[in-house]
Parts: structure tokens; C-alpha cells; sequence
């Protein structure tokens, strides 16, 4: 019985490739410096891995920014107006067009925008979108696959096995550029790349070859499921001698088991995490000839697993399969794991034992196979920890469940309809045409970062780090009263994260110290761990929020975060219903949001960017998850006045089949992140015709080039006749932690001055 493990995490155990790529955008290394780091880290990967008994490893699943925008540099898929940067990067040209490509290029006299980014399926993972063009063609372009096999091949040998992202799923993660074709009609012509790369590969020595296909357990079309069968029949006929490995995860095949199970290659792998009730009819159909991958081991969480759970599932595939046609694996690759639990010191040592993270992980499958060939020993000392965590009163508040168990339907709507909000709120407001407002923080610079720091390790007082945050807050309140932005913020300077700062004062949750995930690029995140029941046992933002507005004469936003941001940005508990935590974490926003009204906050924030995020891959289930989803941000909104206005906020994220949902959460203000799709997500607004009021980014954020005036304005132009002008605010598509100060400036500015333009050009109805 092989084992295998589908991917690792690449930002290494202290963040060393964040660090690294940063400084050489900044100048401070060379291509040689920061290839040390990504050699450093890759051959320490292969080594974990191999050292817990991995028989098939991973190669090439290393990557600098992102691993679709990897297989795009791979196979020529550059966009057009990327072409001068050739000539302007010279020795360096394919990693710093790579990364022009990934965060736009302003400077040499060029200012070219990044491609798109949007999330990895349903995960909080940014990948880059690939642009297709209808006579797009397709080539080799970039070597690193290549030498990624050989320098893997020298540590590893046989074990070492390539993963590049399938063809079919590249296409479809992909978007057309232009009008007049379907991105999946480009197979013929992508797929004999394809096999050039699987022979080349071949004739270097590899064994197996692994093509990650996860829209395999997507909705399909009839043309959609053609290009699977013709891409790897192809592949088959083509690329003989080496064997292919299809990956799926995060859902069940569903409908496409038989195209999945009959297609021409060594091994499927299935994700038995997500979708257990799989295997049955996996194996029910599955030929005589493939052998089965069964991901056990979840690699989205942090929870040990349940090893009782696992054999079953997997003396189920060797009584039908026979044991060397079952390869055991982790359900996906564990880029979205934390890397290291010993590394944690302070964790509850009871907690501690529920745990592991991708290196133990990797143990998990090991000890299975033990299992599986006789150590009951091994499955003694699990069964001990499953239990104490069953049972365990730090997991279990009963007052916690008794308030979910009494929702009532008046616990989620607001007092009255919004149109009579909204004149409620232009009477007290008065804002201009086109407001101006930001998404909530400022940028956390290396001062800031290192005043926490010396607070936690209590290198200051509490007084002293209070004093210095309150004339960052300061500092920032009047420099956003200078450029004449609306509705002001304080900066979030004493936030560590959106969704670890509030994890950090509820009960339920805990935090480490090294259990850093990428969320894209250099952008790392520390989730919180959702181990027991939910309850808020102190206020949280009050202090904060009411020392800023007693700086200012303008309203300043109350910055909160939203539940089902927290659960998904979260490791959560997998004992209970999701819905069920996210209810919990809703009641806790609520008794956020009352008390900042009573305070005197007027505009309260309720930051719901990962909704989209959650939603599940298949349109089945989606009214199902939308249902509780809106239900419980309306829970943390509803019990305001009517003259206390609701903003929420939402990341990359396409809303076409969603719109009624996210008008069903009746905030008053929705702020959303348009700027690399020039308004492209408004359309869906403007179909559906959004009634409440819409802030479309007109500065795109994760770049750090500054947008002109002329560019916002000229976004807002589209806007407006999209959307009534009378419903448009004016702001960033994100907040602005990981921004530098300097670029932040100069694009804020410009974007006050975008609106002062649109509302010279733009005629606005006057609400009455």
C-alpha cells in the first residue's frame, strides 16, 4: 500500500519566502539571494516529507507567488501588455515578469496593471486568473519545472513525483479577454504542451506524474466534460511509460464519477474529508486497472484525525481494490495547513493533543499504513485523543448553546425596509455626492509591528503601548481630515489581523505562534483555532473606536468582522455543524455592534469578506449555505436603529449567481473589490438591479502601483452608468494594512480627487 502526499507548505517555518520575495521587490537582494531561500526551503520540505516514509513526494509544487500563475509562465500564457517589461527587466526577465504579472509594474516609465486574482475555489487561497485570448497559443515557455524534477530527483529519486496543474481545470479557472469564444474550445491546442512537458519529464526519469483536475468536482457541462475526455486520452496515447496520477478535492465527483473513474490514466485521488459517502459509489464503478488515492488526512484543518474513521474507510477500498491498487494520502495538498505543531510551546497541552499540522500531518499518513499492517498500539494512543476531545468541558457551554438553540426570525431583520433607512441616514449625514470612505485599516508599518511585539514580550507597558497606538490613531485621523475623505477610520494600528484580533478577546478560541498559512503572494495568515463554543465575554473595539471619534467632527466607522469571515479565516470545529459555530460567532458580532451604538458609533462596518468564499462548489447545495450564511449576518446587524447605518464588505468574488442572497443581507453600504475587473462584478449588481447603496473599488490594492485621477474617475464613470449615482460611495477595494505608506498617500489622494471630478460630470438624483 503506497503513501503519498499531494503538496507542502512553501512559505517556510519562520515565513523565510515572504521575507525574501519582499526584499528583493524592495531592492535589498539579488535573484541569486532570493533563489537560496526558495532552494533552502524546498529541500527542507522533501526532507520532512521523507523522512516521515512518503513514498510519493511532490516536486515543482514550490512556487514563488502562485501556482496557477506558475503554469501560465510555464506554458506562454502572458498577456499582452506585459510585453515591454521584457525589454525592461533584462537579466532577470521571467521572475520579475512573473511577478509584474502578479502585482502589476510602475515604474521605467511603464504602469501596467496585475492580472486579476480571486480565490482558490472555496478556500481563503488568491490565485492568479489566467486571460485567454481566442487565438491564445500555447508553448513552453519557462524551465523551472524541468530543473524543479532534477534537483527534487537528486534528493529523492524515484519518489520524487511533478504536479502541474491539469489542462482542463486551467482552462476553466481561466477567463476569456475577449468576446466571440469559450476558453475550454483552447484543449486541442493546450493539451500538446501538455504532453511535451509529461515526455520531457518522462525521458528525465519520472516515475509518476500527478495533474491536479479539481473541477472535476464542479458542475459541468456536456463541452466541459468532452475536454476531460479528449485531453487525457490524448495524454494517454501521447505520453506512455510514465504514470499519471488525477487529483480532485474539496467536494464529491458526484455526476462526474463515471467520466473520472473511466478516464485513461494510472490513479485517481478523491477527497474522503469533504465527501466520505464518495467511495461508495466510486467504488462501485470504478475498472480494474486504476488504482485509488484516498484522501483521509485533512489537509484544511488542524484536527487529528480520527484514525477508527480512516480505516474504515479504507478496509472498505482494499476489500473491493486489494490493498496495492489503495494509495493513502491527505485530501488535498497541505499549502493550507500550518506547517509545524511542535513549534508551538504555549498551546493548552490538552488541546495541543487534538492537534497536528502539515509536518504531523504527513506522521498521520505514516501511522495509518502501521495500522493497516498490525500497530494497534499506535491506534490505542489515537482513539485516547479523539475521546478526551469529545468530552473535554473547555469544548462544551451549555449558555452558548441555549441562546443559538432560541433564534427567532425577529433576531435577523432590521426595523424597518431601507429606503426609509436611507432617508434616515442622508437627514443625519448629509453626505455628499459619491462619498468617500476607506475599508478600514492603514498600513502597519514596521514601527507599529514592532510596538506590538515589545507589548507582548512586555519590553513596554500597557500605557506606553496604548499611548503610542492613540497618536498613530491621531496621526491617521487627521491626515484622512486633510485630504477630505467622508467617513473616516481609525486605522485598525492596534489590530494584529481582521479575524485573529476578535478570536483573541471570544471565548472558544485559541492562537499560535508559527501557524502561518499564504493567502497569496508574500500575504501570510495566523487563522484562529475555533476549538470550543463561542461567546464574546467583554467588549472588543468600544475603546478604540470611541477614542478616534472623539478626535474628529466627521463620523468614523466602527470596524468589525463578520462571522462567516471568522469561521472561514478560521480553523474550525468539525465536531458541529458549521452553521451552528458561525450562529455562535454571529450572537457575539451583535453584542459587538450594540455596544458600539450605545456609544456613540453611528456607521458600523461588518466586514463579510469571505462569503463568497464559503459558498460550496456544487449549485446544489448553495441555497443551503446561503440560508444560514445571510441569516447570520443579518443576526449581527438587526439589532440597531434604523439611524444607525451597516456597511459590510466583500473580497474578490463573483456575485452573478448569488446577487439576491447578498441583497438579502440588507446592509445599508456594500463595498466590494472591482478594480482589476474595470467594474466587470458591478454588472451583476446592475442586472439584478441592487437596490441598497454599493462602494466599487476604484484602487486596487494588492498592487503597488498609485491609480491616477483620471483612472478612478473613469472607473466611476463606468459605475455610474451601471448603478444609480445616487447609491455610490467612492473607496479602495480593500483595506490597507499591507500597503507602504507613501503609495497610500498618493493613491488616497487621487482617489478624493476622483470624486470630487465625478461629481462634477456626473449628474445624481437627489434622495427624497
Amino acid at each position: 500500500m503506497l503513501t503519498q502526499n499531494l503538496g507542502y507548505p512553501r512559505i517556510g517555518s519562520q515565513r523565510q519566502l515572504k521575507k525574501a520575495c519582499e526584499q528583493y521587490w524592495a531592492g535589498k537582494i539579488d535573484l541569486t539571494e532570493l533563489n537560496k531561500v526558495a532552494r533552502t526551503i524546498k529541500e527542507q520540505n522533501w526532507q520532512t516529507q521523507l523522512n516521515a516514509g512518503i513514498d510519493l513526494i511532490p516536486c515543482n509544487d514550490f512556487s514563488y507567488y502562485d501556482q496557477v500563475l506558475d503554469t501560465s509562465l510555464l506554458l506562454g500564457v502572458i498577456p499582452g501588455r506585459y510585453s515591454p517589461v521584457l525589454s525592461q527587466v533584462k537579466a532577470n526577465h521571467e521572475i520579475d515578469l512573473y511577478f509584474a504579472m502578479a502585482r502589476g509594474y510602475q515604474k521605467d516609465g511603464l504602469d501596467i496593471t496585475a492580472m486579476e486574482m480571486t480565490k482558490w475555489l472555496d478556500t481563503n487561497y488568491h490565485y492568479i486568473v489566467p486571460e485567454f485570448t481566442a487565438n491564445q497559443e500555447f508553448k513552453i515557455f519557462n524551465e523551472n519545472i524541468f530543473s524543479e524534477y532534477n534537483n527534487a530527483k537528486q534528493q529523492l529519486g524515484d519518489k520524487a513525483k511533478p504536479v502541474l496543474l491539469g489542462p482542463v481545470s486551467y482552462l476553466l479557472l481561466g477567463k476569456e479577454k475577449e468576446q466571440g469564444f469559450e476558453r475550454i474550445d483552447l484543449i486541442k491546442k493546450l493539451v500538446p504542451v501538455y504532453v511535451e512537458i509529461i515526455n520531457r519529464l518522462r525521458l528525465q526519469g519520472a516515475k509518476w506524474i500527478q495533474l491536479d483536475e479539481p473541477c472535476l468536482a464542479l458542475d459541468l457541462s456536456k463541452k466541459e466534460k468532452e475536454a476531460f475526455d479528449y485531453a487525457y486520452r490524448l495524454i494517454s496515447r501521447s505520453a506512455s511509460g510514465v504514470k499519471i496520477l488525477v487529483t480532485t478535492y474539496f467536494e464529491a465527483l458526484l455526476d462526474n464519477t463515471e467520466l473520472a473513474v473511466n478516464l485513461p490514466v494510472a490513479a485517481l485521488h478523491i477527497d474522503l474529508v469533504r465527501a466520505p459517502e464518495q467511495l461508495e459509489e466510486v467504488l462501485s464503478l470504478i475498472p480494474d486497472t486504476l488504482q485509488l488515492s484516498l484522501g483521509v488526512i485533512d489537509g484544511r484543518n488542524v484536527w487529528k484525525n480520527d484514525y477508527e474513521k480512516s480505516l474504515a474507510l479504507i478496509n472498505k477500498a482494499v476489500e473491493k481494490l486489494g490493498s496495492d491498487r489503495v494509495i493513502i494520502a491527505p485530501s488535498c495538498s497541505l499549502l493550507h495547513s500550518p506547517i509545524d505543531l511542535d513549534l508551538e510551546t504555549a498551546i493548552d497541552p490538552e488541546i495541543k493533543n487534538w492537534m497536528a499540522f502539515a509536518k504531523q500531518k504527513l506522521n498521520e499518513v505514516s501511522e495509518i499504513r502501521q495500522i493497516v499492517e498490525g500497530n494497534t498500539a499506535l491506534l490505542e494512543t489515537n482513539k485516547a485523543a479523539i475521546q478526551s476531545r469529545r468530552t473535554s468541558q473547555k469544548v462544551h457551554k451549555q449558555a452558548v448553546k441555549d441562546r443559538i438553540a432560541a433564534i427567532t426570525e425577529a433576531d435577523a431583520t432590521r426595523q424597518s425596509a431601507f429606503p426609509i433607512r436611507q432617508r434616515l441616514h442622508h437627514e443625519r449625514f448629509n453626505f455628499p455626492a459619491f462619498p468617500t470612505t476607506t475599508i478600514g485599516s492603514f498600513p502597519q508599518t514596521d514601527d507599529i509591528r514592532q510596538l506590538r511585539a515589545k507589548f507582548k514580550k512586555g519590553d513596554l507597558s500597557l500605557e506606553e503601548y496604548e499611548q503610542a497606538i492613540e497618536q498613530a490613531t491621531i496621526e491617521a485621523i487627521r491626515w484622512q481630515e486633510e485630504i477630505g475623505l467622508d467617513v473616516l477610520v481609525h486605522g485598525e494600528f492596534e489590530r494584529n489581523d481582521m479575524v485573529e484580533y476578535f478570536g483573541e478577546q471570544l471565548d472558544g478560541f485559541l492562537f499560535t505562534k508559527n501557524g502561518w498559512v499564504q493567502s497569496y503572494g508574500s500575504r501570510c495568515v495566523k487563522p484562529p483555532v475555533i476549538y470550543g463554543d463561542v461567546s464574546r465575554p467583554k467588549d472588543m473595539t468600544v475603546r478604540w473606536s470611541t477614542f478616534a471619534a472623539a478626535q474628529t467632527e466627521k463620523p468614523m466607522k466602527g470596524m468589525l468582522t463578520g462571522p462567516v469571515t471568522i469561521l472561514q479565516w478560521s480553523f474550525v470545529r468539525d465536531d458541529q455543524g458549521r452553521d451552528i459555530t458561525t450562529n455562535q460567532i454571529a450572537f457575539a458580532i451583535r453584542d459587538e455592534v450594540l455596544a458600539l451604538e450605545e456609544a456613540g458609533i453611528s456607521i458600523v462596518q461588518i466586514d463579510e469578506a469571505a462569503i463568497r468564499e464559503g459558498l460550496p462548489l456544487r449549485k446544489a447545495k448553495h441555497p443551503h449555505y446561503l440560508d444560514w450564511a445571510v441569516n447570520a449576518f443579518r443576526i449581527t446587524a438587526s439589532g440597531v436603529k434604523d439611524e444607525t447605518q451597516i456597511h459590510t464588505h466583500m473580497c474578490y468574488s463573483e456575485f452573478n449567481n448569488i446577487i439576491e442572497h447578498i441583497a438579502a443581507m440588507d446592509a445599508d453600504v456594500i463595498t466590494i473589490e472591482t478594480s482589476r475587473s474595470q467594474m466587470e462584478l458591478l454588472e451583476a449588481f446592475a442586472n439584478f438591479e441592487y437596490p441598497n447603496e454599493i462602494g466599487p473599488g476604484v484602487y486596487d490594492i494588492h498592487s503597488p502601483r498609485v491609480p491616477s485621477t483620471e483612472e478612478m474617475t473613469a472607473l466611476l464613470e463606468k459605475a455610474a452608468n451601471l448603478l444609480p449615482a445616487r447609491n455610490l460611495w467612492v473607496n479602495p477595494d480593500c483595506g490597507l494594512k499591507t500597503r507602504k505608506w507613501p503609495e497610500t498617500k498618493a493613491a488616497l489622494i487621487n482617489l478624493v480627487a476622483a470624486a470630487k471630478q465625478a461629481r462634477e460630470l456626473i449628474s445624481v438624483e437627489i434622495i427624497l
